[in-house]
């Protein structure tokens, strides 16, 4: 597989009549895994409708592999893709689906039946995979839809709440899969609202909300950005209101709180490399009693709270 980007979107807007669903969005994927996240509504369907070829941009350019996938049948044969709908011909058999699908990617009957076995094997289906598909669990169907995704060896990967109906065991088993999916050099594009798992899965992410992207990049980056949010810093510490004292006055901080049960500080601060500098000298030079220190509001969920409200 190439290092070369295998997603490519260039000012693309795409409507329906006076319904705008993607607005200018221009951005670039290449290997690894990238997380696709908004509001209902937000533009994410038809976002991956215009990726995977099933609409044409309105206006812009999409090039999936360094073809335009609307008018390029035979990228899809380097695309893997996860809809939202449940499988189809739902009385075959979760194989007979697999099997048949990788042959319309040309694959002989026999590399289609190694294929679509080896799949299903590889999405914990293995011993289900000769029941009818009807009869499956929420779970097992979105396993069996990431099987006929991945049994022709596709380049992309486009995946659209691939973790719906999976339970806890599961859910880790599809995060694990993906992460690896992404570390072999595909590009995987994962649609989904499940804030803290996509944050396992990959740091970049891509933020939509009302056809637009708001955000694009790692969640470091995006917390930087938001310069005019304050932090909050929760500190671990043996005396915390000495602590308090020492850093209360500190240039940045705004304010001071204890925890509960004199377990340590919150601190909400506009400069936290300063706040941190200064809890780590406290420590090295004035033995200050420094259990644990960490932002409270780098993660997924509070970037995606502060960019969509």
């Amino acid at each position: 597989m190439s290092d070369a980007p295998s997603i490519v979107l260039t000012e693309v807007s795409k409507w329906y009549g006076d319904v705008l669903a993607c607005n200018e969005i221009t951005a670039t994927f290449g290997p690894g895994v990238t997380g696709l996240l908004g509001p209902n509504g937000a533009g994410k369907s038809s976002l991956i409708k215009v990726i995977t070829g099933m609409l044409a941009p309105s206006i812009g350019e999409v090039r999936l592999c360094g073809a335009p996938p609307f008018s390029s049948p035979h990228v899809m044969r380097r695309l893997g893709l996860v809809p939202e709908q449940d499988p189809i011909y739902p009385r075959a058999t979760a194989y007979e689906v697999t099997a048949y699908l990788t042959r319309l990617h040309g694959f002989s009957a026999g590399a289609a039946a190694g294929a679509a076995k080896d799949a299903l094997e590889r999405v914990g289906l293995a011993g289900a995979m000769d029941r009818p598909v009807q009869g499956y669990s929420k779970g097992m169907r979105q396993r069996a839809k990431l099987a006929q995704a991945l049994a022709h060896g596709p380049d992309v990967l486009i995946l659209d709440e691939p973790l719906n109906g999976l339970d806890p065991v599961g859910r880790r088993e599809i995060v694990d899969l993906i992460k690896e999916l992404g570390a072999q050099g595909r590009c995987v594009l994962v649609s989904s609202h499940v804030l803290h798992e996509v944050e396992s899965m990959t740091k970049r992410v891509l933020l939509m909300d009302h056809g637009r992207v708001i955000a694009d990049g790692t969640l470091s980056e995006l917390r930087r950005d938001l310069s005019d949010r304050p932090s909050t810093v929760r500190i671990e510490a043996g005396a915390p209101r000495d602590l308090a004292t020492r850093l209360v006055g500190l240039e940045g901080v705004r304010r001071v709180e204890l925890l509960p049960g004199g377990e340590g500080l919150l601190v909400l601060t506009a400069r936290p490399d300063e706040l941190f500098g200064e809890v780590a000298r406290l420590v090295l030079e004035e033995r200050a009693d420094v259990r644990a220190f960490a932002p409270t509001d780098e993660s997924l969920e509070a970037v995606f709270r502060y960019l969509t409200t």
